[in-house]
C-alpha cells in the first residue's frame, strides 16, 4: 500500500496540533496518523466517510443478495448434502 508522505502526521503532533491534521485532510483528502512510526489511524472528511460507508453498505447488500441467490438455486443439493 502506497502512502503519500504529505499525509503523515505523528501522534504527538496530532495531539498537540489537531488543526494540522484537519489542514492535511482539507489539502490532501486524508491524513494518516502514525503511532510508534506505523500507520495507525486515518482521518477523512465527512463526505468521504459517507461515501465509504455507502459503498460498504452496497457491497454488503450485494453479497447478501448473491448468497441468497446461491442458496435458492442450490437448496436441493444443500439439503441432500446435509443428510
Amino acid at each position: 500500500m502506497n502512502v503519500n508522505t504529505n499525509t503523515l502526521v505523528a501522534m504527538a503532533e496530532a495531539n498537540q496540533n489537531f488543526s494540522r491534521v484537519t489542514r492535511v485532510v482539507d489539502e490532501e483528502g486524508v491524513a494518516v496518523i502514525l503511532k510508534n512510526n506505523k500507520p495507525r489511524y486515518v482521518v477523512v472528511g465527512f463526505e468521504e466517510y459517507n461515501e465509504i460507508r455507502t459503498a460498504l453498505q452496497l457491497r454488503r447488500q450485494k453479497l447478501e443478495s448473491t448468497a441468497d441467490e446461491l442458496l435458492t438455486e442450490n437448496l436441493e443439493a444443500l439439503l441432500e448434502l446435509a443428510k
